[in-house]
């Protein structure tokens, strides 16, 4: 039957997308579930999670609560969630962790699980540091290792050849320890974009090292295997070749190690090494993350004739994305054993954000401003706030996270909490489509701009708030619309006023700095880490890279990733003037 919306919101771009990867179809390939019914199963599904706490639950009201969550648009959870709730896969997760220890047996036992959880529809990262370099030895053979590059290739090809349960191409993340013997071949392991395509590839930084790099000391690189250090290199040579691959190719980012495992939660479980594709969700071995997102462009009132945050209806949302995010976990089926054990003992979930430019646009504030970092702060400050309140109420009904003891949780004046993580920024590439809302945490793309998504589906987009402001503010014409889908930036048109110049200025226009400040701003409030791409026009240097690096460890992110415009074969997001997009 042909999709229909029962909601104006809907775009034609959210149909598409709906179409093609999220509504149920039949044997045939047709489309027999429309949006309002897609919701409707996801709302009754996970509302019956209530029934495994309390017999007489009143499920109704909870699925009616969270239908009207999901249908207006103002919540949705992660994409398995929306595409397998209430259907026979049933898998709710939308990334894993898996483990790589040096041996073949656990390497190819990881390739098998990473199988599993692409076919089921999930990402995977993870770390390859414990594989002994290349060229050591091999006692079982006699031989010489290959080393994690080498493997790693096995993985891509791998995932290559899996769509992760028919919807969904395969993705995953690769860590290596900075200090690993194989480093630099990792570093340029993607260099002219030809290799490990379903991979993002990230150095996980010690502070030791980028203490050297500040003093321009030794980085001595150590063989996992013997614990003894092989070779030294110069620190700021290492963090050099990173910043030129990056600058290159948009691989490696960084993620700071020693930055995640203060902030790990159960320490007593084991260090974390790894994160989920996008990097926002460090994980230990086997954990999930299980990821939700409140379109904050929804979550303002009009007071005149300009908009407030509506801070009563954003927290109610919380409240509701909270219990929603805590019955995922329940009712999903983990395709792995050791997953189930690790999703219920921590229980962990990340309610985060989108829409924030949106946002910021409506509320008139321009995104690279210290009003716009203030605004961002005080906001992710409210739903970390208020969703540990409501993980608190939670764990008074339902009881704290099983593995509560001994976590750092587990000391006098300890929150008792059913969730030994409640917030993270996830990226939410087709969540915002979906929700027709800006992405994460980012600033405007462009005004006018093409998505590729799907394999082969080009999705073109036009900034609706900027028309609406133009007609409003009378400089609206045929003209400036067909500069605006030519790639013209508005910031060269004289009719464009310029306060809304200002308002308006897109990801290219924006300094890098005001990127990572404004992750930093979102990081201190947000229990996991953020997904942010810190964007450089083509023009950009490799000088403007490395700053970048250090003011975000300076900054205090978890991680960073850069993208300088054309430094990929294939860009998700593209507009006509290579300029500034």
């Amino acid at each position: 039957m042909p999709v229909k919306s029962f909601n104006t919101s809907l775009a034609s771009n959210a149909l598409t997308v709906l179409s093609r990867r999220y509504l149920k179809k039949d044997d045939a390939g047709r489309v027999v579930e429309s949006p309002e019914e897609m919701f409707r199963r996801v709302a009754n599904n996970i509302a019956q999670a209530e029934l495994l706490y309390n017999g007489n639950a009143d499920i109704r009201s909870t699925e009616e609560e969270f239908f009207r969550a999901l249908s207006s648009l103002e919540f949705l959870p992660n994409s398995p969630t929306l595409m397998n709730a209430g259907r026979p896969l049933q898998q709710l997760a939308a990334c894993f962790v898996l483990p790589i220890e040096d041996s073949l047996e656990s390497i190819f036992d990881g390739v098998k699980n990473t199988a599993l959880i692409h076919q089921s529809g999930g990402g995977t990262g993870f770390s390859f540091s414990r594989l002994r370099p290349k060229d050591d030895a091999v006692r079982t053979t006699s031989g010489a290792a290959s080393g994690p590059v080498s493997f790693m290739r096995v993985f891509n090809m791998a995932t290559e050849v899996i769509k992760q349960g028919g919807t969904r191409r395969g993705a995953n993340m690769g860590i290596l320890r900075v200090d690993h013997p194989d480093i630099l071949e990792f570093i340029s392991a993607k260099v002219g974009n030809k290799e490990l395509a379903n991979f993002n590839i990230s150095v996980a930084m010690t502070e030791y090292f980028m203490r050297a790099v500040e003093s321009d000391g030794d980085l001595p690189l150590v063989n996992p295997r013997s614990h003894k250090v092989v070779k030294t290199l110069k620190a700021r040579l290492v963090f050099d070749k990173i910043v030129e691959m990056a600058w290159r190719t948009g691989d490696p980012g960084v993620v700071f190690l020693d930055r995640i495992n203060r902030d790990n939660p159960t320490p007593q479980l084991g260090n974390m090494e790894s994160t989920n594709p996008c990097g926002e969700q460090p994980l230990l071995p086997y954990e999930p993350c299980n990821l939700g997102s409140i379109n904050l462009g929804l979550m303002l009132k009009p007071v005149g004739k300009t908009f407030e945050i509506d801070w009563g209806k954003l927290e109610q949302t919380i409240r509701t994305g909270v219990n929603f995010l805590d019955n995922v976990i329940d009712v999903s089926r983990y395709p792995l054993d050791e997953i189930d054990r690790m999703a219920k003992g921590n229980r962990k979930i990340g309610l985060g954000v989108m829409g924030f430019a949106d946002m910021l646009v409506r509320l008139g504030i321009p995104y690279d401003s210290e009003e716009a970092v203030g605004t961002g702060e005080e906001i992710m400050k409210f739903v970390r706030e208020k969703g540990w309140a409501c993980s608190a109420e939670l764990a008074l009904k339902r009881g704290v996270f099983p593995n509560h003891r001994g976590s750092r949780y587990d000391c006098p004046g300890g929150p008792k909490l059913r969730n030994a993580t409640v917030t993270t920024v996830a990226p939410t590439g087709t969540l915002s489509i979906i929700a027709g809302c800006s992405s994460g945490i980012e600033p405007l793309f462009a005004l006018s701009f093409t998505r590729h998504v799907l394999g082969d589906v080009d999705l073109p987009e036009v900034n609706e708030s900027f028309v609406e402001t133009a007609r409003k503010r009378g400089f609206f014409s045929d003209s400036l619309l067909l500069q605006l889908t030519a790639g013209v930036s508005i910031q060269s048109v004289n009719e464009v006023p310029e306060d809304v110049k200002r308002l308006f200025r897109t990801a290219f226009n924006i300094a890098p700095e005001w990127h990572v400040r404004m992750q930093a701003a979102f990081q201190r409030h947000t229990d996991n880490a953020v997904s942010k791409t810190i964007n450089f026009p083509q023009q950009a240097t490799q000088e403007d890279v490395r700053k970048a690096f250090l003011l975000a460890f300076r900054e205090g992110v978890k991680g960073i990733t850069i993208f300088r415009s054309g430094s990929k074969n294939e860009q998700v997001l593209t507009c006509a003037d290579p300029l500034y997009c």
